[in-house]
């Protein structure tokens, strides 16, 4: 092979290499293919449908909550009358029943006043759970349409509960408690300090059985539920003394 003819070969090499290199490049920007357009326009509609949809579920709740209130500012607290020792029980069915008969957006809540004493026993105090009114239950309903007529479904709904033996109120009638009614029942049922349960009145023959009086016998002249105490009118050195002494002390004749 001459000189010439090498020359001429090994060019012929150098192009064919390049031209193969040049193929495994990555391509130029110029050459990837170009993103898509996002409308700017899309994305904003899509966020206010969204921003709209949250709104309307808003305003949906609010109105729903306001509804409720406006209920529960019209419903009063009703006395029904049942069987003494079975209050806890007629409680649970007429809660039941509520549902069962769905008047719960008219009978919201349905309580067995208790309130909390101090019951003196065998000499010891014990603090027991004690009903206000045995026999007798709140609710508290929307009984009276706006007309003022009574609400059929719901007095069907609560008269007809088992155990419940009538309404509390005149005649066929039943009487919504008043405000300063329902306020004193609340505050006992809420009290923090245990009402004192006191078995003894005034003019009682009782015993003192311990303390400086024991074994003496007198009449209770005064009682002192707040402090446990009563004061007894005994008779010493012939002569009646009236003495501060405390329940625990005391039994009757």
């Amino acid at each position: 092979m001459s000189e010439q003819e090498r020359q001429v070969a090994e060019e012929q090499e150098i192009e064919q290499i390049e031209q193969k290199a040049g193929e495994d490049l990555p391509p130029t920007p110029s050459d990837e293919a170009e993103p898509q357009d996002v409308s700017l326009s899309s994305v904003e509609e899509e966020d206010g449908e969204e921003a709209q949809s949250e709104g309307e579920a808003e305003s949906t709740s609010e109105e729903a909550q306001d509804e409720e209130a406006e209920r529960r500012a019209r419903a009063k607290w009703y006395v029904i009358h049942c069987y003494s020792g079975m209050e806890t029980k007629v409680k649970r069915n007429l809660e039941t029943r509520i549902e069962t008969m769905g008047v719960q957006d008219r009978v919201f809540e349905v309580i067995v006043p208790m309130e909390e004493t101090i019951e003196l026993r065998d000499g010891v105090r014990r603090r027991v759970p004690q009903r206000i009114f045995p026999g007798y239950i709140l609710v508290n309903m929307i009984l009276e349409k706006e007309d003022g007529h009574i609400d059929e479904e719901v007095w069907q709904a609560v008269r007809h509960t088992p155990g419940v033996t009538g309404f509390v109120g005149l005649g066929n009638r039943p009487t919504p408690l008043s405000e300063e009614e329902v306020e004193a029942i609340m505050k006992r049922i809420e009290a923090e300090e245990p009402q004192l349960k006191v078995d003894f009145r005034v003019g009682e023959r009782v015993r003192i059985t311990s303390g400086p009086f024991a074994d003496f016998t007198g009449t209770v002249v005064e009682l002192y539920p707040d402090k446990g105490k009563a004061r007894v009118a005994v008779s010493f050195f012939n002569r009646e003394t009236p003495v501060e002494v405390d329940f625990l002390q005391l039994e009757k004749v």
